[in-house]
C-alpha cells in the first residue's frame, strides 16, 4: 500500500454518527471553581467490548526464544478503558538487558545477519511486512487494547503505515554504499558505510508499533542487531511483532525485546558498555537522563525524539471551516497524546471569535468512548498517571483565567476518559501554553501580525513541529522558514510518509527518524586509503 496521509485515512474511517457512543453534551463542567465528575446515561449503559484476540506472548524475546525474566518477576499491563489487567508481562531488569545485549553482540560478531547480502536482508523485511498485513487485525486489536486508541485508527492507518515503513527500509537495504574520493597524491580513497553494531532502542507508549518501525526498520536495513525496550504501559504488540520477525526468517539474537521499567531496564540499556548506539523517544526530562547515562558509560551516540509544544497558526485569509477541522485534528488526534500535537493554536484577531465558536462546536461533537466501537474518535488516556496530569493542567488553565469553552472533566466513572476540552483567551505565560500536556486540551491564542506570531511561536524550549494555515504563498514561505521546528506543515498536519524525516530543534531532541536521514543513525563511516604504485591515472 502506498504511503498515505494519516489524517486522510482517519477522516474516512472515523465517523461521528454511531448511536451507541457517548458524547460530550455541551455542559460546562466548571461550576463555582470546582471540577466535578462528568457522565452521561449512555456512557454508563455502554458495555465494554471484549476483543477477540488472544494475548499469547508475554515473555522477553532473547536470542530467538521467548523466556521469563531472570528474576521471574512480572508486572500487569492494563486496559485504559477500565484500569483492569489485560495480562501479566515479564519484568526485565539489568540482568535481562545483559542477556539481551550478549545475544545481540554474538549475533553481530558471529551470526549471519551482518554478513548476509543486503538483498537477503531486504527479503526478510519484506516477508515481515507481508506477515504484518496477514495478521493486521490481531496487531490492531492488541494495539487498541493496550493503548486505548480507536481500533479503526489502528487498523486502517497505523498498521498499514507500519508495514509500509518496513517495505521502505527493505528498499534501502541494498542501496547503502560509500564513495570513491579523489585525493591529492598517489592514493586510492574510498569510504565504507558499516553497521554500527548493537543498537539499544527505547520506544514510547503513544504509538508503540509505529515507533517500533521508526527504530527497528533502519537499524536492520543497515545490518545491525538490536535490544529494544518497550514502554511498560504497552508491551504487547512489540512481542507479537517479534514473533512475526522470527517467522519471517530473522536470525536469533538479531532482534531482542525486553519489557520493563525505565529506572531498571531502561537505565541498564542506556548505560551498557557493550551497546554501540542508543535511540530514545519520550519526554525531554527522560531524554536528558538517557543522554547522561550514555555519556557516562561508553560515549555511545544517542538519537533523541522528545517533547513538543507545536504552534498551529491560522492567518486571517484562511478558510475558517477547514482550519477549525485541521486544528481540531492536530490537537485531538490520538487522544492528544502526540509529541507534535498542534497544542498552541494561534489565530489572527480578525477571525478569532469565529474560530473559537466553531472549535467549541467541533469539540462538542467529538465522539468519545470504547475505542473498539465503530465511529469512535477518542478513547481513554493511557493510564491514571497521564489522566491526572491532564486534569492538573485543565485545573491550571481555569485558575489562570483562561476561558473554558467546553469540556474539562472526566467522562464516565470507569477508565481514563476525558472530555474534549477547549480554552480560549490563553496567554503565553500560562502553563497550558508552555508545557506539553499530552492530552485532549486545545489552547487558542490570539495574534495581530506576522512578526508577532513568529516571535511568539518560537518562544518555547521545544522545536518539534509547527503548522501554518493560509492561502498566501508568500506568508507560508516566510513563516515556514522562520519557525524553529524540525517539521512545518503548510495547510496540512500530521503527514507521516515513510520518506519524510522527523525530528526536533532545541529541546525536542537531536537526529532524524524516517527517510534517508535515519540511516545515518545506524552507520559508521570508515575511510580506506591505499597507496598506489605508479598508477596509470589518479
Amino acid at each position: 500500500m502506498a504511503a498515505r496521509r494519516v489524517s486522510s485515512l482517519l477522516s474516512r474511517s472515523l465517523s461521528a454518527s454511531s448511536p451507541l457512543l457517548f458524547r460530550s453534551q455541551g455542559r460546562n463542567c466548571y461550576n463555582g471553581g470546582i471540577l466535578r465528575r462528568f457522565g452521561t446515561s449512555s456512557a454508563a449503559a455502554e458495555e465494554i467490548i471484549n476483543p477477540s484476540v488472544q494475548v499469547s506472548h508475554t515473555q522477553l524475546l532473547i536470542n530467538g526464544n521467548f523466556v521469563d525474566s531472570a528474576s521471574g518477576k512480572t508486572f500487569p499491563t492494563l486496559d485504559p478503558r477500565t484500569g483492569e489487567v489485560i495480562a501479566h508481562v515479564a519484568e526485565g531488569d539489568a540482568e535481562d538487558i545483559n542477556r539481551a545485549v550478549k545475544a545481540a553482540r554474538t549475533a553481530f560478531d558471529e551470526g549471519p545477519w551482518p554478513k548476509m547480502s543486503a538483498y537477503e536482508r531486504s527479503r526478510v523485511l519484506l516477508r515481515f511486512a507481508d506477515l504484518v498485513e496477514k495478521h493486521s487485525e490481531e496487531l490492531a486489536s492488541l494495539e487498541t487494547w493496550d493503548n486505548g486508541k480507536p481500533y479503526q485508527q489502528s487498523l486502517t492507518a497505523e498498521i498499514p503505515m507500519f508495514a509500509r515503513l518496513f517495505r521502505y527500509y527493505a528498499g534501502w537495504a541494498d542501496k547503502i554504499h560509500g564513495l570513491t574520493i579523489p585525493a591529492d597524491g598517489n592514493y586510492q580513497v574510498h569510504t565504507l558505510h558499516e553497521p554500527i553494531g548493537v543498537a539499544g532502542q527505547i520506544i514510547p507508549w503513544n504509538f508503540p508499533l509505529l515507533m517500533f518501525a521508526w527504530k527497528v526498520g533502519p537499524a536492520l536495513a543497515c545490518g545491525n542487531t538490536i535490544v529494544l525496550k518497550t514502554a511498560e504501559q504497552t508491551p504487547l504488540t512489540a512481542f507479537y511483532a517479534g514473533k512475526l520477525f522470527l517467522e519471517a526468517g530473522l536470525p536469533p539474537g538479531v532482534l531482542n525485546i525486553v519489557s520493563g521499567f525505565g529506572a531498571t531496564a531502561g537505565a541498564a540499556l542506556a548505560s551498557h558498555m557493550d551497546v554501540d548506539k542508543l535511540a530514545f523517544t519520550g519526554s525531554t526530562d527522560t531524554g536528558k537522563v538517557i543522554l547522561g547515562l550514555a555519556a557516562n558509560s561508553n560515549l555511545k551516540p544517542v538519537t533523541l525524539e522528545l517533547g513538543g509544544k507545536s504552534p498551529f497558526i491560522v492567518f486571517e485569509d484562511a478558510d475558517i471551516d477547514k482550519a477549525v477541522e485541521l486544528a481540531h485534528f492536530a490537537l485531538f488526534f490520538n487522544q492528544g497524546q502526540c509529541c507534535c500535537a498542534g497544542s498552541r493554536t494561534f489565530v489572527h484577531e480578525k477571525v478569532y471569535d469565529e474560530f473559537v465558536e466553531k472549535s467549541k462546536a467541533r469539540a462538542l461533537k467529538r465522539v468519545v468512548g470504547d475505542p473498539f466501537r465503530k465511529g469512535i474518535e477518542q478513547g481513554p488516556q493511557i493510564d491514571l498517571k497521564q489522566f491526572e496530569k491532564v486534569m492538573k493542567y485543565i485545573k491550571s488553565g481555569i485558575e489562570s483565567n483562561a476561558t473554558l469553552e467546553c469540556g474539562g472533566d472526566q467522562i464516565g466513572d470507569k477508565g481514563y476518559f476525558i472530555q474534549p476540552t477547549v480554552f480560549s483567551n490563553v496567554k503565553d505565560d500560562m502553563l497550558i501554553a508552555q508545557d506539553e500536556i499530552f492530552g485532549p486540551v486545545q489552547s487558542i491564542l490570539k495574534f495581530s501580525d506576522v512578526d508577532e506570531v513568529i516571535k511568539r511561536a518560537n518562544e518555547t524550549k521545544y522545536g518539534l513541529a509547527a503548522g501554518v494555515f493560509t492561502k498566501n504563498l508568500d506568508t507560508a514561505n516566510r513563516v515556514s522558514r522562520a519557525l524553529k521546528a524540525g517539521t512545518v506543515w503548510v495547510n496540512c498536519f500530521d503527514v507521516f510518509d515513510a520518506a519524510i524525516p522527523f525530528g526536533g530543534y532545541k529541546m525536542s531532541g537531536n537526529g532524524r527518524e524516517k527517510g534517508i536521514y535515519s540511516l545515518n543513525n545506524y552507520l559508521q563511516i570508515k575511510a580506506v586509503v591505499t597507496a598506489l604504485n605508479k598508477p596509470a591515472w589518479i
